[in-house]
């Protein structure tokens, strides 16, 4: 029996949201911050136990790469998508891969037996959200992984490779693996900047990936950071980060870089380093307040819609539409999730 092959391949920490309203309280007592995300540390692991026991909890599956890839293969005909990372033998697990399966999204996980998988502290404040995961069997992926018999044949036939930021913190080496694969067969390399602490508290693993990097996408906070860390003289001007990004070094010549910066219901830009000087801007149509349920996700389903558009051969205006349109609809969901029976979005 043939291997199935599937056009999208994503990598990235696979984690269960852990979720809760009005959490004001616990980003006073653990020192967090709306709209911004942070490893846990020693300090916050009283925090998981907190939640569960004092808050009313939603579970949803999460990590950001993998919502990524459940919003494109939404868009997406069926067995257009496939997800790797590492998770434990555990009910985190299971929940994660029946989201999946509810979403068309085909997994190959690594499980490492007698570990827990990775989950996420999402604290919501009004429309707001601050994230705390905690790796656990996430980080323990490896990427002799990549070369086993289950998935090398999906990294072969894969066209367009997408991976978050968040895997910067312990697997570089699988990204440049893939990187330098997608470089060499002139395939799509996508990466998602994923949060301020990733750009500058791991800038340099950043700025070894960048080169093979095809497509950047990144919300405004997080390119301010990055520009800020890699010392650019203008950190707030968002459309001179844009452009540095899309002109920085780059492997593969043979097709141009294209950074795409959302900022919620603003315009997003997009920059193409085959025309830096022409800077487009998306106008995004606001889901009205009322509408809103959270914003957990909402960038991931951004950058799934947007790269479900690409593999179908949408070009980049339509591909931002979509990514608006996945974007929205995950606001009027609790956490990242997608309307169903199924939207008909491409």
């Amino acid at each position: 029996m043939a291997t199935p092959t599937y056009k999208l391949f994503c990598i990235g920490n696979p984690l269960l949201d852990i979720q809760v309203r009005d959490g004001e309280a616990l980003l006073k007592k653990y020192g967090l911050k709306a709209d911004d995300a942070v490893l846990a540390e020693e300090k916050h692991m009283p925090m998981y136990d907190e939640l569960v026991q004092d808050y009313p909890v939603t579970y949803v599956a999460g990590g950001a790469s993998q919502n990524a890839a459940r919003a494109a293969a939404y868009v997406l005909p069926p067995d257009s998508v496939v997800y790797v990372g590492c998770v434990g033998d555990d009910e985190f697990a299971d929940h994660l891969r029946g989201a999946n399966k509810r979403e068309g999204l085909h997994d190959r996980y690594l499980v490492k037996t007698g570990e827990k998988t990775g989950a996420c502290a999402v604290v919501l404040t009004g429309h707001h959200r601050s994230l705390v995961p905690t790796l656990r069997a996430a980080e323990k992926f490896e990427k002799s992984h990549l070369s086993s018999p289950e998935v090398a044949p999906l990294v072969y036939a894969a066209e367009i490779f997408y991976v978050d930021g968040y895997f910067l913190t312990h697997g570089t080496e699988s990204i440049l693996d893939l990187g330098r694969k997608a470089a060499a067969d002139s395939k799509v390399f996508a990466l998602n900047l994923s949060a301020p602490f990733i750009v500058q508290s791991f800038n340099a693993q950043l700025q070894s990936v960048l080169p093979y990097c095809d497509i950047i996408i990144g919300n405004e906070t997080e390119a301010k950071a990055y520009a800020s860390a890699t010392g650019f003289p203008e950190p707030q001007n968002l459309v001179a980060t844009a452009r540095a990004i899309a002109l920085s070094p780059k492997v593969n010549m043979s097709q141009p870089r294209i950074v795409v910066i959302t900022r919620g219901p603003e315009s997003t830009v997009l920059v193409s380093s085959a025309d830096s000087d022409n800077v487009k801007m998306y106008k995004v149509t606001p889901v009205p307040d009322g509408e809103i349920v959270d914003t957990n996700g909402a960038g991931d389903a951004f950058a799934g819609g947007f790269l479900g558009a690409l593999v179908v051969g949408k070009n980049l205006d339509d591909c931002v539409e979509v990514g608006h349109k996945m974007g929205a609809m995950c606001v009027q969901m609790a956490g990242p999730r997608f309307k169903w029976p199924k939207v008909q979005i491409l």
